[in-house]
């Protein structure tokens, strides 16, 4: 009887320890390593590279932007038409927008 109790006993020693190894190294790897840390990290870094990519190339179409409305006219007529909504002298502005309020579908007065 008292050698079943040895063998019991070193069998749940030894299972003890395994379960311990087999908790305490990843956690050690992983959380207190800063393996943890270095993932995120590197995902951060991806994502800022990514942003940076993005910036960079609205960066450029500013740039070149920016020339047009110092050397072409075109771009200057452009952007004063669009944004400032200017007309040249005798041309004649159509608003095909919203009706204005008051106006029915017939375009007439209300019955």
């Amino acid at each position: 009887m008292r050698r079943e109790t040895k063998t019991w006993a070193g069998r749940l020693v030894a299972a003890a320890v395994v379960a311990f190894v087999l908790a305490f190294v990843p956690y050690h790897l992983y959380a207190r390593s800063g393996l943890a840390k270095t993932l995120t990290l590197s995902r951060d870094l991806r994502a800022l590279r990514a942003r940076n990519h993005e910036l960079r190339a609205e960066n450029d179409r500013l740039e070149r932007e920016a020339e047009a409305l110092r050397s072409d006219p075109a771009a200057i007529e452009r952007v004063a038409r669009s944004d400032l909504g200017w007309v040249r002298p005798g041309e004649i502005v159509v608003d095909l927008g919203a009706a204005p309020a008051g106006a029915g579908a017939s375009g007439g007065a209300p019955r």
